[in-house]
């Protein structure tokens, strides 16, 4: 059976990456929440924003890279046998506090820590507040154009929605790969992400709040 091309690293120029910021750099002092939306925001989204900031700040979780949300991020990605696993929090941008990705050496696109609000298939889980399993993002047309498949080559993607009890939808766990999935494996992956929701939701309940 022939490799996909994904699979075997090429010689050719860099492959193109998503926006690349390293969190860990950034300051985790406290944070306040912006007094205005930004020019993309409706007044509903920018009020969201406010209620997010300050629900992860009362509750104490860290809005930069986070070694649990890291690893979190690995156990979901290698459960489900895919290339890339994220723990997203809807802010100014989708900011990946946990992360999995292949080795940089691997020649597969690495991805940064932020990405626009608008792009990828999170903004939809987000919409839906339930899982969305796409085995082959081709499949459906109003899923197939979108930046992140063209930028990282993207045909599979599974994603599920974090909801806190109080109704605030902090942001999604997902998993994408440049490899489609057989649909007969859907269930099984959706499952996954949503377990891995979950325990996302879990491990911040356990926090200290501030």
């Amino acid at each position: 059976m022939s490799q996909h091309p994904y699979r075997t690293p090429q010689a050719a120029p860099p492959a193109q990456s998503l926006p690349r910021r390293d969190m860990r750099e950034a300051a985790r002092g406290p944070f306040t929440p912006p007094d205005t939306a930004l020019p993309s925001q409706s007044a509903q989204q920018a009020q969201e924003l406010a209620q997010r900031y300050e629900l992860l700040h009362r509750l104490g979780i860290p809005i930069t890279a986070d070694e649990d949300f890291d690893d979190l991020a690995r156990d979901m990605a290698t459960q489900a046998g895919f290339l890339y696993g994220f723990v997203n929090l809807f802010l100014e941008q989708q900011t990946f506090v946990g992360l999995h990705q292949p080795p940089p050496d691997s020649g597969f696109v690495i991805v940064g820590r932020t990405m626009s609000r608008d792009h990828g298939w999170c903004p939809e889980v987000m919409a839906r507040r339930k899982a969305l399993p796409l085995h082959d993002v081709h499949a459906s047309p109003r899923f197939s154009g979108n930046a992140v498949v063209d930028a990282v080559g993207i045909r599979s993607y599974f994603g599920a929605p974090l909801i806190h009890e109080s109704g605030t939808v902090l942001g999604t766990v997902c998993v994408i790969d440049p490899e489609k999935r057989p649909l007969a494996d859907a269930r099984r992956l959706r499952d996954i992400v949503i377990n891995a929701s979950a325990q996302v939701m879990d491990h911040i309940a356990r926090a200290p709040a501030r």
